[in-house]
């Protein structure tokens, strides 16, 4: 009886943690960009040779000076490989560290929490073995559910912590891309609109 309400447990720990991960994937999915006007030409007007390039500015001389990223990918890389989270707050993505730093956390307990009933039923079932001949089969079928589950939460971390390293290099490059709903097809503002309607009774 105490085994099953320990299984479902465990279930429920798993259920709760690919949930969080699903949650987390989907927020930062959420934040990209699509081009919806990628197909579209602008056939009224010819831009000059220097204007071609997308990626470099022009001064008010006319000298066109290249892009330059202000934030380094590889930098962000090696700050989110030293401390998870930290590669995020370079990027000023300030929002993804507790996200990381709260399901990492709660992955490692529960790591640790298997392992502890791992070893807990490997020594019984060890000690089974001494008192008779096969040993007692439910502390070897504890022993390896709690193996399993424990190795599940180890997957967990290494996949959260690569999504931490490729996150931080995605954010460093698209830290200089404006998405904001102001710009046009030709990069140029669009002046804001506003309207508001006021009823007294």
């Amino acid at each position: 009886m105490g085994s099953g309400i320990q299984t479902i447990l465990c279930s429920t720990r798993l259920l709760l943690s690919y949930g969080i991960l699903s949650l987390t994937v989907a927020i930062t999915l959420a934040h990209g960009q699509v081009d919806t006007l990628s197909g579209i030409r602008d056939t009224t007007s010819v831009l000059p040779p220097a204007a071609l390039d997308s990626l470099s500015q022009s001064t008010s001389s006319g000298e066109v000076v290249p892009f330059h990223q202000k934030k380094s990918p590889w930098l962000a890389v090696g700050l989110s490989a030293a401390v998870p989270g930290l590669g995020q707050l370079y990027d000023e993505n300030y929002w993804k560290p507790p996200v990381i730093w709260g399901l990492g956390g709660y992955w490692i307990y529960e790591w640790i929490h298997l392992n502890n009933n791992y070893k807990d039923f490997r020594d019984q079932y060890n000690a089974s073995l001494a008192a008779s001949k096969g040993g007692n089969p439910q502390y070897l079928r504890l022993r390896d559910f709690y193996r399993d589950e424990r190795d599940k939460f180890a997957w967990f971390l290494g996949a959260l912590y690569f999504l931490n390293l490729v996150d931080a290099y995605v954010g460093a490059h698209l830290y200089d891309f404006d998405v904001g709903p102001e710009l046009m097809l030709n990069g140029e503002v669009v002046p804001k609109v506003k309207a508001t309607v006021r009823l007294r009774f």
